[in-house]
C-alpha cells in the first residue's frame, strides 16, 4: 500500500495526446474500463486493423470541435448499470496525475447528459491508487 497514491472521489486529468487538460474526472470503482466523453465516434479498418476516430471538445464552453483517431486496442461487450449492452471499442493513451503520465485504456461515449465527461474504472485504478471518497482533487493539488 506504501507505493500506491491516494486519489479522491473527482480528480482533475490531463491527456496529452489527446489535447485535453484541466479534465473534470469521476473515480467509478464500479466501472471496470474508463470512458470519455465525445460528439461522435466512428470505427473504421484501415490495412486490416481497427481504428477509432472521434470529435471531442478540449474546450467544453466553445463549439470548436478536435478529430482524433486512435488503433483499437481491443473490443469489449460491456453493461450499464440498467443491464443495456453495447461494443465499447479500447484504445491506449496517456493520462497525467500528479504531474506523471501513465497509459490509460480508454473508450468512447456519449456521456453529454452525465455530470463528468471522464471515469476513471478500475482498470486503471487498481495496483495504482487508492480512493478517499471524502477527498477531491487529490492530483492537482499536490503539484
Amino acid at each position: 500500500m506504501k507505493d500506491k497514491r491516494i486519489i479522491g472521489r473527482t480528480e482533475i486529468v490531463d491527456l496529452p495526446e489527446l489535447g485535453l487538460y484541466n479534465i473534470e474526472a469521476k473515480t467509478d470503482t464500479g466501472a471496470e474500463t474508463s470512458v470519455l466523453h465525445c460528439e461522435d465516434y466512428e470505427i473504421f479498418n484501415q490495412d486490416g486493423h481497427l481504428h477509432i476516430s472521434s470529435h471531442i471538445r478540449p474546450d467544453p464552453e466553445a463549439e470548436e470541435t478536435i478529430k482524433v483517431t486512435f488503433p483499437v486496442h481491443r473490443e469489449r461487450i460491456v453493461k450499464s448499470s440498467f443491464g443495456h449492452a453495447e461494443t465499447r471499442y479500447i484504445f491506449l493513451t496517456k493520462i497525467r496525475l500528479f504531474d506523471r503520465l501513465y497509459d490509460i485504456k480508454l473508450s468512447f461515449r456519449d456521456r453529454s447528459s452525465m455530470s463528468y465527461p471522464m471515469l476513471l474504472g478500475r482498470n486503471f485504478i487498481t495496483g495504482k491508487f487508492l480512493v478517499d471518497v471524502s477527498k477531491k482533487s487529490l492530483a492537482k493539488n499536490s503539484i
